[in-house]
């Protein structure tokens, strides 16, 4: 490495936020990026460990080879960093924003708990490959003459989409909604993510020779097996979107609803789309949120800035310790207390807190019930107490792909695992129906966007070798 002793000699450092009394009164992004000094210091912390945990299974599902661009960044050549992280991630300006970082977890200095701040120097590198116009269109010299339908433009999608137009193939992407990005998009907060980064991603793929079709909801308003009638592969990259049921008595009072649809609403506002349903909003309002995730964090955030008297966070699991035991779990991604951003504007978070219904009048909540839980997660009786109430997001989780569209129009065709995903193996994706791939949380179960983007690209791969025999396209 450049400085053999940075990690001795140079603190870490990471981006700062904008003040919460601030970033609440707007949707935008509000992280403070450090100055391109600074952050070639902080590569210079990054270690000649001799196994760089960071970027094997246990850190990086995409393989970033983190220590190279480290080591370029902070020798100055961060064209080449952009060209050393885009030979592993397609996205990276998506998963410097809102990645949880399991190679920090997995960097070796975070044995003393000060590891090396990669997810601030791979948003860095990124945003700096845009500005300088290093992010250019890649399309492919020939033409194969093969047709892929990939049905999804989540991170699975587009990754897959990206790679197979580079390695000739015309693709089209078959999206439900009026724009690319999936839940991206419609789930993610604009203050995690702004949706620029996906329109410019969309316009480079498309001059990479990607076809966009939005308004096609398969299996509903368009047969699946039309689709692959008319491509020599299609892929199923359409995510994980069924709500698990709480199965909690009083669910069906009015303020009570799912967290995605809540998400999902608010989106389409900022985005100037229509919102057709009845608006949910949580202005003066007492908001609880079920759910310990990503998700439920989403929706403290948002409510915060929808004007929210008081946001209240649900979470059966006890609370965390404060440190894991490094020996025992690292380089593993260890369950240990973690304040989000959104938690942290405000947010009053109860730990071993089992719903035990919602409360209403007149057919619409005013609180939820809860108790403690023993260390088996079991309700303890004499614990009970209530919470006010005047809107409930219920965010605990997703079931697997909906089963109203292309599920029920295959039918027995296509074999589901015990979760109800699409059945297929990672070594070459295949469903139990001919042309058909699957990837994704639709394939692998609710998981993190840069897990979608790994898979999308093995599953560009295979399709690439199943159609072509061979591929050079990386796994």
């Amino acid at each position: 490495m450049g400085k053999v002793t940075g990690f001795l000699e140079i603190d870490r450092q990471e981006q700062k936020y904008q003040p919460a009394s601030d970033r609440i009164r707007h949707y935008r992004e509000f992280v403070l990026p450090l100055p391109q000094a600074e952050v070639e210091r902080q590569a210079m912390r990054c270690m000649d460990c001799g196994i760089p945990f960071c970027h094997g299974p246990t850190g990086c599902p995409v393989h970033n080879q983190i220590p190279d661009w480290n080591d370029l960044i902070q020798a100055g050549d961060w064209q080449e960093a952009s060209r050393n992280l885009h030979s592993t991630n397609n996205f990276p300006e998506f998963t410097g924003r809102i990645c949880p970082a399991p190679c920090e977890e997995a960097c070796t200095l975070n044995l003393e708990n000060v590891p090396v701040a990669i997810k601030t120097i791979e948003q860095a590198i990124a945003d700096k490959a845009w500005e300088a116009g290093w992010v250019v269109p890649e399309a492919s010299p020939h033409r194969t003459g093969k047709r892929v339908a990939v049905v999804g433009s989540g991170p699975a999608g587009m990754a897959a989409a990206q790679q197979l137009a580079r390695a000739g193939h015309a693709v089209h992407v078959f999206e439900r909604e009026p724009k690319a990005g999936g839940l991206m998009r419609y789930g993610i907060p604009d203050f995690k993510m702004e949706k620029h980064h996906i329109d410019r991603r969309v316009v480079q793929m498309q001059a990479e020779g990607v076809h966009f079709h939005y308004g096609i909801d398969v299996g509903r308003n368009a047969k699946l097996q039309t689709l692959i009638n008319d491509h020599d592969a299609v892929l199923l990259a359409t995510g994980a979107e069924r709500p698990r049921e709480a199965g909690l008595p009083g669910a069906d009072l009015k303020g009570v609803q799912f967290a995605m649809p809540y998400l999902v609403q608010q989106n389409r506002r900022l985005g100037g789309e229509k919102v057709r349903e009845e608006a949910v909003l949580a202005y003066g309002k007492h908001v609880v949120v079920i759910g310990g995730g990503d998700t439920a964090s989403d929706c403290v955030g948002t409510a915060f800035r929808q004007g929210a008297i008081r946001v209240t966070q649900l979470d059966i699991r006890p609370m965390p310790p404060a440190r894991e035991d490094k020996l025992r779990i690292w380089p593993y991604w260890p369950t240990k207390f973690r304040t989000s951003s959104s938690q942290a504007e405000g947010a009053e978070r109860e730990f071993s807190a089992a719903t035990l219904g919602i409360v209403g009048e007149k057919g619409r909540v005013t609180h939820v019930q809860c108790a403690r839980v023993d260390e088996a997660r079991r309700p303890i009786s004499g614990t009970e107490f209530l919470i006010r109430a005047d809107l409930v997001m219920i965010a605990i989780g997703f079931a697997g792909p909906l089963l109203d569209t292309y599920v029920a129009e295959m039918g027995e065709a296509l074999t589901l695992d015990k979760r109800t995903n699409v059945a297929a193996n990672t070594d070459d994706y295949r469903t139990s129906v001919d042309k058909l791939f699957a990837a994704g949380d639709g394939r692998r179960g609710q998981s993190l966007v840069v897990w979608a983007i790994r898979e999308g690209r093995q599953a560009a791969r295979a399709i690439d070798e199943a159609l072509m025999g061979a591929s050079t396209l990386p796994r």
